[in-house]
């Protein structure tokens, strides 16, 4: 970034290459709809275009651009009230979630398998507490650790790590078909 701010378009390049995907799915998961996931996550890079003059390494590059994106979700959830499902379908006729399932190269069965799981999986995923959902999303798609989770939320390592711990119990007992599902537990962790 600091190369970036002395001039260097590649070093933006470099930047905008490693971190594209990872910032587009954590926030296509956030607002789950990929057109205003395009939209935010180019947001997001014009704002990180616009802040290289300012941008003190006070934290990874990853971390100061992961809270940036979430600071804008929150942004976003604040003043729209409905979002669109991965399970609703695309121009091809096929749902968000299946484009993110099946290898082409897989069988039918393997492919309808993959599919299905990965159905399951995003249910699961948008079934979580909001609190729940961010932690594992940064962890997931950013490859955040405890700490940088901790550091982009704002709350402790304490905190962030058991929002994590209730993510994956959750997830667990949800992707395991168990009747009774936990409760997210009362209080915000």
């Amino acid at each position: 970034m600091r190369a970036y701010a002395m001039g260097n378009a590649r070093a933006f390049e470099t930047l905008y290459d490693r971190h594209e995907k990872p910032l587009w799915r954590f926030v296509l998961r956030s607002v789950r709809d990929a057109d205003l996931a395009d939209d935010v996550a180019q947001e997001i890079w014009l704002a990180v275009a616009r802040s290289a003059e300012q941008y003190v390494a006070s934290a990874k590059f990853r971390t100061w651009l992961f809270t940036m994106a979430r600071n804008r979700v929150i942004d976003l959830a604040r003043t729209r009230k409905n979002f669109q499902s991965l399970d609703e379908d695309t121009e091809d006729g096929e749902s968000y979630g299946s484009a993110l399932a099946a290898d082409s190269r897989l069988g039918p069965v393997r492919q309808l398998e993959s599919k299905q799981s990965a159905h399951e999986l995003i249910a699961a995923i948008e079934a979580l507490p909001s609190d729940q959902r961010e932690a594992f999303l940064l962890q997931a798609e950013a490859e955040m650790s405890v700490e940088e989770i901790a550091e982009a939320t704002q709350v402790s390592f304490e905190t962030a790590k058991s929002r994590l711990r209730y993510a994956r119990n959750r997830l667990r007992s949800l992707l395991q078909g168990d009747s009774e599902t936990p409760p997210s537990t009362g209080v915000r962790a």
